[in-house]
């Protein structure tokens, strides 16, 4: 396994639609693999192929609060077939927008079709964080950000912010 560059906004490739996956084989479990130990590292509980250059639908979750109990998710060509019309409201915050979090009320539960790891079909109901988790990810494949359900000027500020941050992380120190 190694760890990944996260990539982050502004930049093209996040509002980019990933494309399916068409073979699971030990090439695409190598890259779950590096996609769990970046997010791991990171630290975070949900990345999507996307958020490290790679355009193809792949994500990875844990949502696990301690870390000798691990209990990964690996979510190939997730489909979303139902959310509830009952919603909750978590603080999002996003591994491709480092330091910057907003209230996001989403779905509160819902159930995903996908391709395991092992690339057997799976079905699982979700619920609470994971269900958020799971609706932030997929958002990521289709070019969304959690910052998208926020005010303009919000969306606004927070870009402003990541582009200075960007210009910060660029300069060079003598």
């Amino acid at each position: 396994m190694s760890k990944r560059k996260i990539v982050t906004e502004p930049n093209p490739i996040l509002r980019k639609k990933s494309d399916i996956l068409e073979t699971v084989n030990d090439e695409t479990r190598k890259l779950l693999d590096d996609m769990l130990e970046t997010m791991y590292a990171a630290p975070g509980i949900g990345l999507a192929g996307v958020q490290i250059g790679i355009l193809k639908q792949l994500i990875v979750i844990d949502i696990s609060k301690e870390p000798e109990k691990k209990n990964p998710l690996y979510l190939i060509n997730p489909q979303i077939t139902f959310k509830s019309k009952k919603t909750s409201t978590y603080e999002e915050g996003c591994l491709s927008l480092p330091g910057h979090f907003a209230e996001v009320e989403r779905p509160t539960e819902c159930i995903v079709k996908f391709i395991d790891y092992y690339g057997k079909k799976k079905e699982i109901k979700a619920d609470g964080i994971l269900s958020t988790c799971i609706q932030h990810e997929i958002d990521h494949l289709n070019g969304v950000l959690f910052i998208d359900y926020l005010s303009k000027l919000k969306k606004n500020m927070i870009i402003k912010k990541l582009i200075k941050q960007k210009k910060l992380a660029d300069k060079i120190i003598l």
